[in-house]
């Protein structure tokens, strides 16, 4: 099969694989129809997240039909279109026992730090992802869904993480009727944060990028202010002023390892790799939230050391929130959104791209060429 390979940061390429076998009776093999470029992936593109290993897969976002299913496998069969959520999980542990997914404690030899996540290095279980013709996935009783019938593909591959996510980041804000919502960063995942932050009875939501394309996408989208922080002398003071000098109920984090807006934080982390992130966006929504207020961070970060204003979130009695989403526990409230036209996933998606020319989609997108927002990945289109 046809498949992404990394081979060094900045260094990918489509190589010939074998496809994945049944390893386990409770594996199904999926035949990738769509996959997503992921702004997480561009951390590992750009070398920020570690054991990121040489010849592995990415791709956290796919969705297919069953090719092959294990003995044990019970709900579904050949032929089957599913959405396959990022998490990899087991059903039943501890943590998923909760619906806290993304925190399974048995898929992931390192799951102390993290649970299992396809195509995301070692540090997550080193399972191969899905911008390839073929994917194993492991419980497949537990993590795939089939689609609805009713449902676009490409509204149910923005479900697998993007749209998820971005509803996670505003549920973790615990926000209230009328409250004043900050999202730093207009990726897919804020523009999501930012239209779930109304439908949780947001007040008013603001939305942090510097890239104006990118607010653009928000003002019409996820029909939110936008600020420019290039255009500001000091984002925190400029948000302090819109907020009657009290700060923002909520602050979203969706920005994560990579964020740009002060020049040694980005150099040390994102250059020099001597921090698990540059925690800008991070600082920035700690010193622009109000007193008491919520920081929700769903941006992804390495698990190194960050320089983070530690001091100011206890002082100020702010309350942090953060994790990996647990998608499929979003799904039958996302399905009911979706199915209802009050989200249209979709609408996100910029560039559709033949997997045989993805390392020129890695470079557009992180490049950020061509206003492009999210590009999706489709296998035998060529």
């Amino acid at each position: 099969m046809h498949a992404m390979v990394y081979r060094g940061p900045y260094r990918i390429r489509v190589e010939e694989k074998d496809v994945p076998p049944i390893e386990h009776p409770n594996d199904a093999i999926v035949r990738v129809t769509k996959a997503a470029i992921c702004g997480s992936d561009l951390h590992l593109y750009h070398g920020m997240v570690p054991d990121t290993r040489v010849g592995m897969t990415f791709g956290h976002e796919f969705i297919g039909v069953v090719e092959q299913v294990g003995s044990s496998v019970q709900g579904l069969q050949r032929g089957d279109r599913v959405m396959v959520p990022f998490n990899v999980f087991c059903g039943s542990c501890f943590f998923c026992a909760r619906k806290l997914y993304g925190n399974c404690h048995n898929v992931n030899p390192n799951a102390t730090a993290a649970g299992g996540i396809y195509g995301y290095s070692h540090t997550s279980g080193g399972y191969d992802g899905g911008q390839a013709e073929f994917v194993r996935v492991p419980f497949a009783d537990v993590g795939p869904t089939k689609i609805p019938e009713w449902m676009d593909e490409e509204d149910a591959l923005m479900l697998t993480d993007a749209c998820p996510t971005g509803y996670f980041g505003a549920e973790l804000g615990d926000i209230k009727e009328g409250d004043v919502v900050v999202v730093f960063g207009a990726g897919p995942v804020g523009l999501f944060a930012a239209k779930s932050a109304w439908l949780m009875g947001a007040g008013r939501v603001i939305v942090v990028d510097h890239l104006e394309y990118r607010l653009e996408k928000a003002r019409i989208f996820a029909h939110a202010e936008t600020i420019n922080f290039a255009e500001v002398d000091d984002i925190v003071v400029h948000l302090k002023k819109l907020t009657d000098h009290l700060g923002a109920d909520v602050a979203i984090d969706a920005v994560g390892a990579e964020a740009d807006g002060a020049f040694f934080q980005h150099v040390t982390a994102a250059k020099m790799k001597l921090q698990g992130g540059s925690p800008v966006a991070l600082n920035w929504a700690i010193d622009s939230v109000r007193k008491a207020g919520v920081v929700s961070v769903v941006g992804v970060y390495g698990p190194l050391f960050s320089a983070v204003k530690f001091g100011d979130v206890l002082n100020k009695g702010l309350t942090i929130r953060a994790n990996q989403c647990p998608v499929k526990r979003h799904w039958p409230r996302l399905f009911e959104h979706v199915k209802n036209g009050v989200l249209k996933p979709s609408d996100i998606i910029t560039h559709r791209i033949p997997l045989e020319h993805i390392a020129e989609g890695y470079h557009i997108f992180s490049a950020k060429l061509d206003n492009c927002i999210k590009p999706i990945i489709v296998p035998g289109s060529n």
